[in-house]
């Protein structure tokens, strides 16, 4: 039986991908890695979907030999071995396009840049890695779920367009196709958008019910104070 892993990315659903074959860890050559290769490893882990796939050794180059190159899955495999590809051996190549994977496993949310805890731009760990969503499908039941996964109440609004500001590190590929009656993020069906592109132009925003109007002013005279006393 073939042992799979990712290593070295916060959480086992996270990091190089390495493959234990003929006693040994190796990783795989990355130069053709896409995120259908990366869906496959997420799937053969039972990490959920892929929402990247970082080549060019992205979590550090590993050791051992290359097991596999020019990875060509169609994304549907069961597992990695499956796939086309070179034929599985001990090559010597460098480790500088180390392939990895990071999987959606159980999405973590949180809103930043906003006037309090349960308003902002919608983040999402995956792994160690904070990313953002684009806003094209972001809807209100995507941001219900969100809201009752922070224990935010119900959406008030769903401002698009980086309203809270421009978020840092990737914009995960992911569609959620939440009902609106989820309790947790990963409780929704997710689909991939691997043919875009997304910039944090459109980073989702949600405005939670949770916080009442009281505690937000007060938060807001909190945070004018503390600003003052900076400058």
């Amino acid at each position: 039986m073939v042992k799979l892993r990712l290593a070295n990315g916060g959480s086992r659903c996270a990091g190089r991908v390495e493959i234990h074959y003929r006693g040994q860890w190796g990783t795989v050559y990355g130069s053709y890695w896409d995120l259908q290769d990366a869906a496959v490893v997420c799937r053969e882990l039972g990490c959920g979907t892929a929402v990247s796939a970082p080549s060019l050794a992205h979590f550090g180059e590993g050791s051992g030999p290359i097991v596999t190159l020019s990875v060509k899955c169609s994304g549907t495999e069961a597992a990695l071995r499956d796939c086309e590809s070179a034929q599985w051996d001990h090559y010597s190549y460098s480790h500088s396009y180390d392939a990895g994977a990071i999987c959606s496993g159980k999405p973590e949310p949180r809103l930043v840049g906003g006037m309090n805890r349960c308003s902002g731009r919608v983040e999402v760990l995956h792994g160690d890695q904070w990313g953002t969503l684009c806003d094209l499908y972001f809807d209100v039941e995507d941001a219900n779920v969100v809201c009752e996964h922070l224990q935010c109440g119900t959406v008030n609004s769903i401002p698009g367009g980086a309203h809270f500001g421009k978020g840092t590190g990737p914009v995960w590929k992911e569609n959620y196709r939440c009902l609106g009656n989820e309790t947790r993020l990963w409780d929704c069906p997710v689909s991939s958008w691997e043919q875009f592109s997304f910039s944090h132009e459109n980073d989702a925003s949600v405005i939670c019910a949770g916080e009442s109007s009281q505690s937000i002013l007060l938060s807001s005279i909190i945070d004018y104070f503390h600003k003052s006393l900076i400058h």
